[in-house]
């Protein structure tokens, strides 16, 4: 009998132990991209590069993991960082950081550093790579970057809930608030997002966020349709709809993605080609500042976790803010254009 109570008690302890353990995660992806940037402004040609680079897109490592609180509910945590690989970065950034728990009843409930809400309904961005987002809104100091709407970015000091699934209810609803504003100050945002998916190959989401992006007030629409569902065609059509009312600006900003992925089926392992087209109007709310975007792409799938990756894409951007830095630092406006063509290798454990 004891020898049974003593078996009993190591295999429970077991299984406690192994609910408990984390698991640990990564991607690691690094490219060779041929970047070609110019910047013409009222003096001309004010900069111009022309170079191959090494780059690290997204690669990340991280922990995460749950455990059984009450026959109902579970602890959920993830600790998620971000690094450059290619060493230009030696510090590691945070990512997705949080502290959690989910009932069967209640729902998901995330707290500390979480994707805003606008993310639970962007299932339309194929790009990959260098173009892997919907772009930045502002160009650095001494350097010429790809312009596009504004995009989802993490949000500090932030809870997110994401309301259990019920039966016959396709719906996926979020709700999110954080206790600082886009510029860390002490003014709460907050989102709310809906996406519908009855599992028949179309989804479609809305989603709202006030002061966590942006300063101001972002509204985003999307719809995507898995044409192998009704036909014998591979093909995922995506479309995202996006309005920006910046805080102190006259003009709304507009953004409009298209995209379009194949799944490929005649090569020795699973391949896939996107493209995508990303259209803003009055970048960061000023008037006439506008940007064109069209992004090629393909990946070939060698397992799920090794992937190659192929891409070539474009950046108009017209009457857009550019800082460089001289012997003072000045800021003009002008016309910017971004040519990536860009080769790599993505591997997730």
């Amino acid at each position: 009998m004891k020898k049974l109570l003593l078996a009993t008690a190591i295999a429970a302890l077991s299984v406690s132990a192994a609910n408990a353990a984390p698991t640990l995660y990564g991607k690691a992806f690094l490219a060779a991209d041929y970047e070609n940037a110019e910047f013409d402004g009222p003096a001309g040609n004010m900069y111009d590069e022309d170079t191959v680079q090494i780059n690290s897109h997204a690669s990340r490592i991280g922990l995460k993991g749950s455990e059984a609180m009450t026959a109902n509910t579970d602890v959920i945590y993830r600790l998620e960082y971000g690094t450059s690989i290619d060493g230009d970065n030696a510090t590691f950034s945070n990512r997705d950081t949080y502290l959690g728990v989910v009932n069967k009843q209640f729902g998901e409930f995330r707290v500390g550093k979480n994707q805003s809400s606008l993310a639970r309904i962007d299932n339309v961005v194929v790009n990959q790579g260098y173009w892997d987002n919907l772009g930045q809104t502002e160009n650095e100091s001494e350097v010429v970057n790809a312009l596009n709407m504004a995009d989802s970015s993490r949000i500090n000091s932030s809870v997110i809930w994401t309301a259990p699934k019920y039966d016959g209810l396709p719906l996926q609803l979020s709700a999110m608030y954080s206790s600082d504003d886009a510029n860390g100050n002490d003014n709460a945002g907050f989102g709310v997002a809906m996406l519908f998916d009855q599992g028949t190959g179309f989804t479609a989401g809305i989603a709202y966020d006030k002061d966590q992006n942006i300063d101001g007030e972002i509204i985003r629409g999307t719809a995507t349709v898995d044409l192998g569902k009704y036909m014998a065609a591979p093909v995922t059509l995506g479309a995202l709809y996006q309005v920006g009312d910046y805080d102190g600006q006259d003009k709304d900003e507009k953004g409009l993605v298209v995209s379009a992925q194949m799944g490929l089926n005649n090569f020795a392992y699973p391949a896939a080609v996107y493209a995508q087209y990303n259209k803003t109007d009055n970048l960061n709310g000023f008037n006439n500042a506008d940007s064109d975007q069209i992004v090629v792409g393909g990946k070939y799938m060698f397992k799920d976790n090794i992937i190659a990756h192929a891409y070539a894409g474009v950046n108009n951007a017209d009457n857009v803010n550019y800082s460089y830095a001289d012997d003072s630092i000045a800021s003009v406006n002008g016309d910017a254009r971004v040519v990536v063509v860009g080769t790599g290798l993505e591997y997730l454990f």
